[in-house]
C-alpha cells in the first residue's frame, strides 16, 4: 500500500535526521574543544558575550539580505530570549567558567547527563511517557558515562570548582530543553536563534565588563580559530540543527543524543588538545550507542506495519 503524501513526507523527514543529527553532535562536540582554547586565551565571558553578539548581528544581517519575513509574535520573541538566558548566558556562560579548571573531556561528560535529568522532568511537565524501553536505554546511556567519568577522575587533572561550574551549567542547559517545549515558540528556528544569541550576548555584557578585563586577552591565531568556529559553526549552525530534532523528537528522545558527547569530545580533546585518553574510556561508546537506539527509536504502530 503505497503511503498518503503527508506520511511520505514526514518518513523523507525522519530519514534526513539521522545525518543532520550527526552534524549536531560533531559540532557540538568540538565546541568543547574550541571553548577550551578560547578561554586559555580569553576570559569566558567576554568571549561568550562578543561569540553571542556577534552570531545575532549575523543572523540579522542574512536575514535581512535574503528579505526573509518576520514570522514572531511577541510571546515567541520574549520566549526565545528566556532561552538565551537559560540556553547561552547560563549554561555556556557557567560551563565556560568551568573550562578554566577541568579539561574539556570532563566539560563534554558532565553536560552529557542532560538526558537523565531532561526525561524525568519531561515526564513530569510535558507528559511524554517513560517506557520500560527508554528508561533502560538512558540507564544505558548512564552506565557509558559513569565508566568514563569513573576512568577519568582516577587522572586527577581536574578540580571541584570548576566541577561544580560545570553541573550548574548542566542544570541550566536541561532548563532551555524543557522551557523549549513547553512553551513552543512558533515562526522561523533561524530568526528565533538570532534573537537567543542576541539576548544571551546582551545579558553576559555587563557581568563582562564587572568580572573580566581585556587585558588578559592573548591574541592569536588559535584564538581567532576558535572564536570563529565558536560563532559560525557553534552558535548559528549548531543550536540551529538542535533545535530541529527537538521539534520533531520529544525532549527525552533529542537529549538523549548528548550521551554521544563524552567519547567524541575526548577523542577531539585528544587529537587537539593531547589530553589524556585510554581506550577503556572508549569502551563506554557501546552502552552510550545501545542506549540512544532505545531511547530514539521510534514505537511502531500496528497501521504502520499493515
Amino acid at each position: 500500500m503505497s503511503l498518503a503524501p503527508s506520511v511520505a513526507v514526514s518518513r523523507a523527514q525522519f530519514n534526513f535526521l539521522p545525518f543532520l543529527i550527526g552534524l549536531f553532535c560533531l559540532l557540538w562536540s568540538f565546541a568543547f574543544v574550541a571553548g577550551k582554547i578560547g578561554v586559555t586565551d580569553c576570559p569566558p565571558l567576554i568571549l561568550l558575550a562578543a561569540r553571542f553578539l556577534l552570531a545575532g548581528i549575523l543572523i540579522a544581517g542574512i536575514s535581512a539580505l535574503r528579505r526573509e519575513a518576520f514570522d514572531l509574535s511577541l510571546r515567541d520573541v520574549a520566549v526565545y530570549a528566556l532561552l538565551g538566558l537559560a540556553n547561552n548566558a547560563l549554561y555556556l556562560g557557567l560551563g565556560y567558567t568551568g573550562l578554566k579548571t577541568v579539561s574539556a573531556g570532563i566539560g563534554g561528560l558532565v553536560v552529557s547527563a542532560n538526558p537523565v535529568f531532561t526525561a524525568v522532568l519531561a515526564a513530569l511537565f510535558l507528559g511524554e511517557v517513560m517506557t520500560w524501553r527508554k528508561a533502560f536505554g538512558l540507564l544505558l546511556g548512564v552506565a557509558g558515562v559513569t565508566f568514563i567519568v569513573w576512568h577519568r577522575l582516577s587522572v586527577g587533572t581536574d578540580h571541584l570548582e570548576g566541577m561544580l561550574f560545570t553541573l550548574a551549567s548542566l542544570a541550566s542547559i536541561v532548563a532551555g530543553t524543557i522551557l523549549f517545549k513547553l512553551l513552543a515558540p512558533k515562526g522561523s528556528l533561524w530568526i528565533g536563534n538570532g534573537i537567543q544569541n542576541l539576548a544571551g550576548g546582551l545579558a553576559l555584557v555587563p557581568f563582562a565588563a564587572a568580572f573580566a578585563d581585556v587585558n588578559d586577552i592573548v591574541p592569536s591565531a588559535r584564538l581567532l580559530g576558535a572564536f570563529a568556529f565558536l560563532v559560525l559553526g557553534g552558535s548559528i549552525l549548531a543550536y540551529l540543527l538542535w533545535f530541529h530534532p527537538l521539534k520533531v523528537y520529544g525532549a527525552t528522545a533529542a537529549s538523549a543524543w548528548h550521551f554521544l558527547m563524552p567519547p567524541l569530545g575526548m577523542l577531539f580533546a585528544w587529537l587537539v588538545l593531547g589530553e589524556h585518553v585510554e581506550l577503556r574510556d572508549l569502551a563506554g561508546i557501546v552502552p552510550v550507542a545501545l542506549g540512544i537506539y532505545l531511547v530514539t527509536r521510534p514505537a511502531v504502530s500496528v497501521s504502520q506495519r499493515s
